[in-house]
């Protein structure tokens, strides 16, 4: 709640915030009231209407252009579309993942991998990417029986954060939010005490290691590939599709065992190469299932493709 952190909040801030919290609260409601099916179909289709008409959408077809070269103009404008779509019946879908769960809308491969971390008593590095629904990756995770933290960015409306706590925990989630330092130590400390984390490692980060991404650099945060090391377990990848029906397949895949050489941040780059490599991968295989509206590559490689578009003018 406001003021936990010792930082005052003014009382015009604490009134927007609680004015903001009654609106989402309004909105889950109402998708609530919805069900699964036409809550996920109403968000798709507004996002398909009003994606395509804001700023990001430049953000999206650049995104394609840099990973798809070869795709034709009419193709991409039909994945951005399509993408929009997927995006707006995810967002719709978190006010009634419960009932999604609830109903057995996700099917999972490699299960069998889930119940051995569980029974094994040892701690992993769950790793992944922005595909499809991804609370479907943390119900699976806790669902299996698996003692594991999901990492999240809180909501900045800690009223509404309080919501979405409250909301993912119906159906077995626990949430923590690392902030800085003492983030990083209770991450720690909770792998110290054989839980599994789970991680989205597919977001720029400045401050990591340059690696390859469709053939471009890109910057990864170095965090799931550091703790891996440090506790001397696995990178369990993961990943998630979406099905016809607002249905889901789930997909647990083999482990990245971290070589140790000597040379940490070698083993620590090599790590978030494989991470890379392993999203590349998941976004070759459904392009439109993963998450194109955040800015990937630095910005050398978006001001190259501005300097490829000059040229062609002139």
């Amino acid at each position: 709640m406001p003021g936990d952190d010792h930082k005052p909040v003014s009382f015009g801030q604490d009134l927007a915030w609680r004015l903001e919290s009654v609106g989402f609260a309004g909105f889950v409601g109402f998708m609530r009231l919805l069900g699964v099916e036409r809550a996920s179909a109403l968000g798709g289709w507004l996002l398909k209407a009003l994606g395509p008409k804001t700023g990001t959408q430049k953000t999206v077809m650049r995104n394609l252009r840099i990973a798809f070269p070869d795709m034709s103009p009419a193709e991409r404008e039909a994945l951005a579309l399509a993408q929009w779509e997927q995006t707006g019946r995810s967002f719709a879908e978190t006010a009634v993942m419960d009932r999604l769960v609830a109903e057995n809308r996700i099917e999972v491969v490699g299960l069998e991998r889930l119940h051995a971390i569980r029974d094994s008593g040892r701690p992993v590095v769950f790793v992944g990417g922005h595909f499809a629904n991804i609370e479907t990756l943390a119900a699976t995770i806790t669902g299996a029986g698996v003692n594991c933290q999901i990492t999240y960015r809180a909501a900045n409306n800690p009223y509404v954060d309080a919501q979405i706590i409250a909301a993912r925990a119906r159906y077995g989630v626990k949430l923590f939010a690392p902030k800085g330092g003492d983030g990083a130590r209770e991450l720690l400390a909770g792998l110290a005490r054989g839980e599994s984390v789970a991680l989205m490692n597919d977001q720029k980060f400045n401050e990591g290691p340059e690696v390859t991404f469709f053939g471009q650099p890109v910057n990864a945060a170095p965090g799931p590939s550091r703790l891996a090391l440090r506790f001397g377990t696995v990178l369990q990848t993961m990943s998630v599709v979406r099905l016809p029906g607002v249905r889901f397949r789930v997909t647990v895949y083999d482990p990245i065992e971290l070589e140790k050489t000597g040379d940490r941040q070698a083993d620590i780059a090599r790590g978030v190469q494989q991470i890379t490599t392993f999203i590349e991968d998941r976004v070759r295989e459904s392009p439109i299932d993963w998450f194109w509206v955040h800015k990937r590559w630095p910005n050398r490689v978006y001001e190259a493709l501005a300097e490829q578009d000059a040229a062609a003018k002139t």
